[in-house]
């Protein structure tokens, strides 16, 4: 009798479950369709991902992965020429494969150009183009590359739900806030890297768990564990942090196995990373490694300044670098820097650009190495506005980042479950859930730790969004430390409604921005009506 009830329990929750996966799938789907940019001509709605559709767009229509015939109306490259409905501040420029200068996206290559392969076979099949019919194209896009790889997301969520739960009403709170309480499904109008992230950590707990709780040693498990583990550092690097103790986990379940298969999965996505970026960009850093200066080419005697500032490539200067080997033409110049304390040399008919840097009575001449710096680049001091230009303190920072305008229990405080169902599980449960309470939990405060001491210009709580999204990647790991919160309050009537308080609050702020993840939050908006802070 206990046994049949609990299969019409199961049964009951099983059909729940699908109730909400299609009503969240209809949501998602339905707002793709809706979404387009503020000019009406795209579904383009933000800088973010300008950048990445721009090079789907570039590497099947054009065959590179330069953006000079995406971003620019002209072939002058002027920018007041730019096509505003694909031109992106997320650029950067350097010396290309064919030795002249040109404009790439600074996101991983990667990702686009697996976005480029359904692009491509869009292409043949329809006929459709993205200069021609972006409408049709990126939504279609949208739906495979974010919806169907969310249904994944919420159906390997609810086997785990339905195995590490324990009372049907917590394991349903668990999958309504996975439905319709994170900022997850709010992005799925718009390509972006939180996303692929998020739905590569789900799939490493559904295949890690077994192995960590239950000792099923199975081959294929440590190979997906290694290769969507190494796909989410692709998209989210903090998310190495969870690669590095995984893998040290498992190689402590299972050594050989982890060593043959979880290590050739990850060595995969790692060939991939770095083989495309490679391509792109013919060096195997990423392009938001490349800020500052590059290798020295050379070190003189101080040239004096007003031989720099005259514009003209002094001859002791010109003769010194030709030496090294590297050719100046006659329309070689010199100007200041735009970033920092120098001078850029630029010769227009070989493309060849070095950096001046005065030290110390000494001149040091560098390749050129800031790959953001450049006319116009929203990325010059001065030209950023808003959050971008970082908060000064790091404890106001902190605040905002947990329970401010831009905080994660403040905007989604079903969070604070989480942290209470990881401290349960970390102090009650058995051995192998406190392992992953304990790995939750290290990982939320080292990553929150990175972002806080990060430099003043990186603290801009990730640029403008709906939420602190650098931190999304986490919320299938909280998902799951919420169930044993839920569980607790399940038969206490008082505690289920402040929780239902919480998902309400957590459901508003990831369905206020439904057509745009790229606003500020509500409560950033909220606070600068009452003129607590100073909008953007």
């Amino acid at each position: 009798m206990t046994h049949m009830l609990e299969d019409s329990h199961r049964a009951l929750r099983t059909t729940v479950y699908s109730l909400l996966i299609v009503a969240a799938c209809g949501s998602m789907v339905g707002r793709i369709l809706m979404v387009r940019s503020q000019r009406g001509e795209t579904p383009l709605l933000s800088a973010n991902d300008r950048s990445r559709w721009a090079t789907v767009r570039s590497l099947v229509d054009e065959s590179t992965y330069e953006l000079d015939e995406v971003i620019f109306r002209d072939r002058e490259r002027t920018f007041r020429m730019r096509d505003r409905e694909w031109y992106t501040i997320d650029l950067v420029r350097h010396r290309g494969h064919g030795g002249r200068e040109h404009f790439y996206s600074s996101k991983p290559p990667l990702f686009p150009t697996l976005m480029a392969g359904q692009y491509w076979l869009v292409q043949r099949l329809t006929g459709m183009t993205l200069a021609e019919e972006p409408f049709y194209v990126i939504r279609l896009l949208l739906i495979t590359t974010n919806v169907l790889p969310m249904v994944l997301f919420f159906l390997l969520l609810a086997a785990m739900v339905e195995k590490y739960g324990q009372t049907d009403w917590g394991r349903l709170f668990a999958m309504t806030v996975a439905t319709f309480g994170t900022f997850l499904t709010t992005f799925a109008v718009t390509l972006n890297n939180h996303l692929p992230a998020a739905i590569s950590v789900v799939i490493v707990l559904w295949a890690a768990l077994p192995i960590w709780r239950e000792a099923d040693r199975s081959w294929w498990r440590f190979a997906v564990c290694g290769f969507f583990a190494a796909f989410a550092v692709t998209n989210e690097l903090p998310a190495l942090s969870l690669f590095g103790l995984l893998g040290l986990a498992l190689f402590w379940c299972a050594p050989s196995r982890t060593l043959l298969a979880f290590v050739p999965a990850a060595a995969v996505v790692a060939a991939g990373f770095f083989g495309t970026n490679y391509i792109a960009h013919g060096t195997w850093k990423p392009p938001y490694a490349h800020r500052g200066e590059g290798p020295r080419v050379l070190t003189l005697p101080e040239v004096p300044a007003d031989q720099l500032d005259a514009g003209a490539v002094p001859e002791e200067l010109r003769q010194a670098i030709e030496a090294s080997g590297i050719s100046l033409s006659d329309q070689t110049g010199i100007q200041p820097r735009l970033t920092a304390e120098g001078w850029v040399l630029w010769d227009p008919e070989t493309h060849e650009r070095l950096a001046l840097v005065p030290d110390e009575g000494q001149l040091h001449v560098h390749q050129w190495g800031d790959w953001y710096e450049y006319e116009h680049s929203y990325w010059l001091p001065g030209r950023k506005s808003g959050v971008d230009l970082g908060e000064p303190s790091r404890a106001v920072y902190a605040f905002h980042l947990l329970f401010g305008h831009y905080g994660i229990f403040s905007l989604t405080p079903v969070w604070l479950l989480s942290a209470v169902g990881a401290g349960l599980w970390l102090l009650r449960a058995e051995p192998r859930m406190r392992g992953l309470a304990a790995l939750v939990i290290f990982l939320t405060l080292l990553c929150l730790a990175f972002y806080i001491l990060r430099p003043l210009q990186d603290r801009n709580y990730s640029g403008v969004s709906c939420g602190f999204r650098w931190m999304f990647w986490f919320i299938p790991m909280w998902l799951l430390t919420l169930l044993p919160a839920a569980d607790r309050i399940a038969s206490r009537p008082w505690w289920r409604r402040g929780a239902l308080a919480l998902l309400l609050v957590s459901v508003l702020s990831a369905s206020y921005s439904p057509l745009n993840p790229w606003t500020h939050p509500w409560l950033y908006q909220y606070w600068s009506y009452l003129g607590w802070i100073t909008a953007s």
